[in-house]
């Protein structure tokens, strides 16, 4: 290369660096520039707990577990994204229900049949007492196979019908398919599909208020908009109503790239929110008697964990006061210590369920763990 060349070269490079402070822009790409997920070896953790409370192995060894679920006769099952449905009897070994799934993520029970949602499609079983499957379906074909969320959150509403949410492709884009970024409902046998609630960029959990019936979601916020913004969120999910994405965030925050003008008019806005990049998946109302009666009725959400955030944030569980079912804007760590510096995280919690006994059980997808919290 000669000196001519050279200096066209360092010109040239001086040029788009100026472009890139003046625009605001080399924040954004250096916030790309190193980003790592924090590492340490999977394994268990010593939970910091609120007093009184503790913390045992419900059960380890598995393979990227992640929603949890109860069947009616107290047996826990769980979906494991290394493509089977596990059973974990207490007392006794685990049963592979169902294996070479794809990519399964959530289930529940609803008369008589396990629901799953897998990335492409939400299948049932109906199983004997000895967890034998009897028959199996697949009641909602062709779902979305691909992008950036992969997980299929499946429900059964206080009103019968199916609720799966389906994240998006992207971080933000404007998508083509209808059922992507949005809530579905279906008949319980998979027919009469159709857009439920729309404008949610990745909603990971849902569950039921158990007095309002009503359904409630947590969303995982865009990418790349700073360490802050936008928060995380809990909405209140409702019928035929738009939460925003990718125009507007939080019912108040205007996209740079995707909103204008009136992006934020009638959108939604949260009943909570959270640091951003916290990831919050799986949410559990806590149903149970075991714990104080301060905690009765209370929201618990598990924080995957950041991962392109200068400072980690996340791997944890909070609890969210609710009075007359409402959250009073209370945000309080329950249980920590997944994430033990900036470079050291074991595990990262997802999903959460209310055990028979009133205990709280978390899955963890790094380490394979499900951990028992509970009140002696």
């Amino acid at each position: 290369m000669n000196r001519r060349m050279r200096i066209l070269l360092l010109i040239l490079a001086t040029v788009v660096l100026v472009l890139l402070i003046v625009f605001g822009l080399l924040p954004r790409l250096a916030q790309r520039v190193g980003v790592s997920v924090p590492g340490g070896s999977p394994g268990p953790v010593s939970l910091d707990l609120p007093p009184g409370f503790e913390t045992g192995i419900y059960a380890q060894g598995l393979e990227r577990p992640r929603f949890m679920a109860f069947s009616p006769a107290g047996v826990l099952f769980v979906a494991e994204m290394a493509g089977r449905i596990t059973a974990l009897p207490e007392g006794a070994g685990p049963v592979t229900i169902a294996d070479g799934l794809d990519r399964p993520s959530s289930l529940v029970f609803h008369e008589g049949w396990l629901y799953v949602g897998e990335t492409s499609r939400i299948t049932r079983y109906r199983l004997a007492e000895n967890l034998d499957v009897i028959e199996s379906q697949v009641v909602v074909p062709d779902l979305p196979p691909t992008g950036s969320h992969v997980t299929r959150t499946v429900l059964v509403g206080p009103d019968g019908r199916l609720y799966v949410s389906i994240g998006s492709s992207c971080n933000v884009c404007v998508e083509e398919d209808e059922r992507r970024a949005a809530v579905m409902v279906y008949e319980i046998d998979g027919s009469g599909g159709q857009v439920f609630a729309r404008g949610l960029r990745n909603a990971v959990g849902l569950a039921t208020h158990p007095e309002t019936g009503e359904l409630w979601a947590t969303n995982n916020g865009r990418d790349w908009l700073g360490d802050d913004n936008p928060p995380e969120t809990v909405y209140i999910v409702r019928q035929g109503r738009d939460y925003g994405w990718p125009h507007c965030h939080n019912g108040r925050i205007k996209d740079p790239d995707y909103g204008q003008d009136g992006s934020c008019d009638g959108v939604e806005p949260p009943v909570v929110e959270f640091q951003a990049h916290s990831a919050p998946l799986g949410l559990a109302f806590y149903t149970g008697t075991q714990f104080p009666e301060e905690y009765h009725g209370d929201l618990f959400v598990a924080f995957h964990g950041s991962w392109n955030r200068s400072q980690p944030t996340g791997y944890k569980v909070v609890r969210i006061p609710l009075v007359e079912g409402q959250p009073t804007g209370e945000v309080l760590d329950f249980a920590t210590g997944w994430l033990q510096d900036a470079d050291t995280a074991p595990g990262r919690p997802v999903g959460l369920v209310v055990a028979p006994d009133g205990s709280l059980l978390v899955s963890d997808d790094k380490a394979g763990i499900v951990y028992r919290i509970s009140y002696p």
